[in-house]
C-alpha cells in the first residue's frame, strides 16, 4: 500500500493577538482599580471585606436555605435563611387581611397599576389622553377593591399590603404633583394674599413631621367632625400624604423656577403669551427639568413613606409582613420577611430613579 505523506510548514503559528478594544478596557479597569496608591489599597480592602463576607452570605441566602418546602420544622432544623415562609406566606405578605378567595381582585390591582406605570413612562403616551386613561383605572382600581355590583363588598379596613402601598404611592404622588405645582407659582406670586396663603400653607406642613399629620388626620380629626362627614381612614391618611408632599414637591418646583432666566419670561411676554401658557409653554417643562434629581429624591423619599401608615392602622407591607410573623406555627424568620419587603421597596424606587435618569438624558438642561 502505498503511503501519502502531506509536507509539513515550517513557518511558526502566528499567535492571536487580544483584540484592541478589550485591551483599552482591561488597561482603563487597571488604571481605575490600582492607579494609584490609595485606589490600591481601597481596592484590596474592598477585596478583603467581601472575600470575609459574601461566603456565609452565599451559604445562609441559597446553599443552607430552605427554598420551596413549606414544612415549618424544616426552616427550624435549617441553619440558613427560611424562604419556604415567603413562598407558604405570600398570599398575606402581598394582600395582607383581605379575604383569601377574592385575593384575585388585589393581584389584579397591582398589575393593572404596574401595567399603566410601564405605559406611562413612554414619551409617546404623555398626551391628555393618559390622564383620562389613569382616572378610569382608579375608578376600576376602586371597584376591584371596595366591591360591590357584583364583587363581595370589602372594607377598606381590610385591604392590605402590596395594593395598598401602590395606590397610596400612585394617588398621593400623581394628586401632589400639580398642587405642588400651583403652590410653587403662588408663593412666586406679585399678589400678596395668594403668596402669603401659599408661604404659610408650605411652611405650616414643612414644619410638622408626617407621623404628626397622620396622627392628626387619623385620631384627632374623628373628636371635629360629625361621623357622617368623617371620610374614611384610608382616605384621610391618603389626604394626609398628599398634602405632604404636595408642600416638598412645590419648593423643589420653586427652585426650578428661580433658575430659569428672566430673559424666558420677557420672550414669552414679547410673544403676546398670557400668564398660564408662558408657565405651561415656556417656563414649566425648564423648570421640571433643572430639579429632576431633586424631585426623583422628593418622590423616592414619599414612597418609603407610605410605609408610615402603618401606625395609623392600615394594612401595608410591613403591617402584613408583621402579621404573618404572628404566624406560631413558623419560626419567625423576620429577616427573610423584612428582606422580601425591602426587595419590593428597592425595585419601585430603583425603577423610578431610573426613570428620573432617562427623563434628565432626554433632553439639556436648559440655561
Amino acid at each position: 500500500m502505498k503511503t501519502i505523506s502531506l509536507p509539513l510548514s515550517e513557518a511558526p503559528v502566528p499567535t492571536q493577538a487580544w483584540p484592541a478594544p478589550l485591551l483599552a478596557s482591561l488597561h482603563r479597569t487597571a488604571g481605575l482599580l490600582f492607579g494609584s496608591r490609595l485606589n490600591a489599597a481601597l481596592t484590596l480592602a474592598f477585596g478583603a471585606m467581601l472575600t470575609v463576607a459574601v461566603p456565609p452570605m452565599l451559604r445562609w441566602l441559597v446553599l443552607d436555605a430552605v427554598l420551596f418546602n413549606p414544612d415549618p420544622a424544616a426552616c427550624r432544623a435549617a441553619s440558613g435563611a427560611c424562604w419556604s415562609f415567603i413562598y407558604a406566606k405570600s398570599g398575606q405578605l402581598l394582600f395582607g387581611i383581605y379575604p383569601v378567595d377574592e385575593r384575585w381582585r388585589p393581584a389584579l390591582v397591582c398589575l393593572l397599576i404596574l401595567a399603566l406605570l410601564g405605559w406611562s413612562v413612554r414619551p409617546a403616551s404623555w398626551t391628555p389622553r393618559l390622564l383620562g386613561l389613569w382616572i378610569a383605572a382608579l375608578a376600576l382600581i376602586v371597584w376591584l377593591m371596595g366591591g360591590g355590583l357584583g364583587f363581595e363588598e370589602v372594607p377598606t379596613s381590610a385591604w392590605g399590603g402590596l395594593p395598598v402601598t401602590l395606590i397610596l404611592t400612585v394617588v398621593a404622588i400623581g394628586i401632589a404633583f400639580p398642587v405642588g405645582i400651583l403652590l410653587a407659582l403662588g408663593r412666586r406670586s406679585t399678589m400678596p394674599a395668594v403668596r402669603i396663603a401659599a408661604v404659610v400653607g408650605i411652611e405650616s406642613v414643612r414644619g410638622l413631621p408626617l407621623l404628626s399629620i397622620l396622627f392628626v388626620a387619623s385620631i384627632m380629626l374623628p373628636l371635629f367632625l360629625p361621623e357622617a362627614l368623617l371620610p374614611d381612614k384610608f382616605v384621610r391618611a391618603l389626604v394626609a400624604l398628599t398634602i405632604f408632599a404636595a408642600a416638598y414637591l412645590a419648593e423643589v418646583i420653586r427652585g426650578g423656577l428661580q433658575a430659569i432666566p428672566k430673559g424666558q419670561y420677557e420672550a414669552a411676554a414679547a410673544l403676546g403669551l398670557p400668564f398660564w401658557r408662558t408657565q405651561y409653554l415656556v417656563i414649566l417643562p425648564q423648570a421640571i427639568r433643572v430639579v429632576i434629581p431633586a424631585l426623583a429624591n422628593t418622590i423616592i423619599v414619599m414612597i418609603k413613606n407610605t410605609s408610615l401608615v402603618l401606625v395609623v392602622g392600615l394594612f401595608d407591607l410591613i403591617s402584613s409582613g408583621k402579621a404573618a410573623l404572628a404566624d406560631p406555627a413558623w419560626p419567625s424568620p423576620a429577616a427573610e420577611t423584612f428582606l422580601f419587603i425591602g426587595a419590593i421597596f428597592f425595585a419601585l424606587s430603583f425603577s423610578f430613579a431610573r426613570f428620573a435618569d432617562f427623563l434628565e438624558r432626554r433632553g439639556p438642561v436648559a440655561r
